[in-house]
């Protein structure tokens, strides 16, 4: 079925294992005892590969109410990484909340909408070719970011929500460190980044009644500062068609540390285990909304529809299933956003086996550069990021394997099942 299970018969001595590393951290553990290479080369200098590490283990009470608790690895907030399409996925919870603002209006994900131009660079959407009815809609936009990670549909939120209240949103449920202030893979910059499109929504496709017009707007507040303090990375950077011999300077940059990806994550997948105050304005169909898109896979949507031998199972799904084209584990879905760009990869992910009662949230990433030359497009993806990101997802798989009891077996796989219930293709 999968080389992957091929190693569950060699976990028959790892519940021994697992009871001495929780005496410290089990994370450090699993990695100190790892051989391979693929671990090996990353942890010989984890300074040079930028390596954070987040695992959450979840453990459920006698009513099968969830807790957490985490552990890190190499864990520094004041260490900038570039998160590249991880921004996406409080994007989205952001547009669907201010959805439920404008109640007022009757607006829906799939309510059809317009999208003009207003300043220099911007492009006006009528059509959507992957939509049913060719009509655009935030929920459309929402799928293609969640299961391919499409850029233009994440430019497209931003516009809709806004840089001002975007990062207002952010700052209202705790992501002190968070700033989202571009649109993605367009050398999208000051002022053009403050300026945002309008919009309008409209009753049917015909797009003949409007329920709503947004204009367009500029931001005339302060940006949210960076928090992180390395912002110069690399030794050079390609620019054009020139090679400029200097660290390249990420402080006009979005910025979404670490441990901000796993709340927004926690928040969205489990928002009754954080304060009130730090979950999204969310409906109970929008948290099954996007939790269906974070684990459906491109082969299993209809619209958008996607080539799997384009867009394979693991397409974005670094951690555990990372590289070339392959299947998921049987039995494994993974709830996630990733990110890659400029030599870093990001996975936020929580991965489930219901059968095999086993649930835990991983979020790591990795820099694999060693050229140390930015916007070139040669970096080591293959020889080290994705080796590394999926052999840190089987090792604490593999570990969780060894938690399992009966009890969490049938906790597990109840509270899932309903969650799939609840979001089916």
């Amino acid at each position: 079925m999968n080389r992957f299970f091929v190693l569950v018969p060699l976990l028959a001595a790892w519940p021994a294992a697992a009871a001495q590393a929780q005496l410290g951290n089990p994370l450090k553990q699993l990695l100190r005892r790892d051989t391979t290479a693929a671990v090996r080369r990353v942890l010989a200098n984890p300074d040079a590969h930028r390596v954070q590490i987040i695992y959450t283990q979840i453990r459920r009470d006698a009513a099968g109410k969830p807790q957490f608790k985490s552990y890190a690895y190499r864990l520094k907030p004041s260490e900038y990484f570039y998160p590249a399409s991880t921004v996406k996925l409080p994007a989205a919870a952001v547009a669907l909340q201010k959805m439920r603002r404008l109640n007022a209006a009757k607006l829906e994900p799939e309510t059809p909408l317009r999208i003009d131009s207003a300043f220099a660079g911007q492009t006006r959407v009528l059509l959507d070719s992957s939509a049913l009815g060719y009509r655009p809609t935030i929920g459309q936009y929402i799928r293609k970011v969640l299961l391919v990670s499409d850029n233009d549909a994440f430019n497209r939120l931003y516009e809709y929500v806004g840089q001002q209240e975007l990062n207002a949103s952010l700052r209202q449920v705790g992501l002190a460190q968070t700033r989202i202030i571009h649109r993605l893979s367009v050398g999208d910059k000051e002022p053009g980044s403050r300026q945002t499109n309008p919009v309008t929504f409209f009753a049917d496709t015909t797009l003949r009644t409007e329920l709503y017009r947004q204009p367009a707007a500029f931001n005339e507040g302060a940006l949210p500062p960076m928090v992180a303090t390395n912002i110069r990375i690399g030794k050079a950077y390609v620019d054009g068609s020139r090679r400029v011999e200097q660290p390249l300077d990420f402080s006009t940059k979005n910025e979404f540390p670490l441990h901000d990806q796993q709340q927004v994550l926690r928040a969205l997948l489990f928002p009754e285990s954080v304060p009130p105050q730090r979950r999204f304005g969310l409906g109970s169909d929008d948290y099954a909304f996007l939790r269906k898109y974070m684990r459906l896979l491109p082969r299993q949507s209809r619209y958008p529809k996607y080539n799997p031998a384009e867009y394979p199972d693991n397409y974005a799904k670094f951690l555990l299933a990372g590289g070339k084209a392959a299947a998921l584990p049987e039995g494994v879905r993974i709830y996630n956003k990733i990110g890659q760009a400029y030599g870093f990869l990001i996975d936020n992910a929580c991965i489930v086996d219901s059968v095999r009662g086993v649930e835990f949230m991983l979020s790591a990433v990795v820099y694999a550069n060693h050229d140390e030359v930015l916007n070139d497009d040669q970096y080591d993806y293959d020889t080290v990021g994705f080796p590394f990101l999926r052999r840190l997802g089987e090792l604490v798989y593999q570990y969780e394997l060894g938690r399992t009891a009966p009890r969490r077996r049938e906790q597990v796989r109840t509270y899932w099942s309903e969650q799939h219930e609840r979001a089916t293709p």
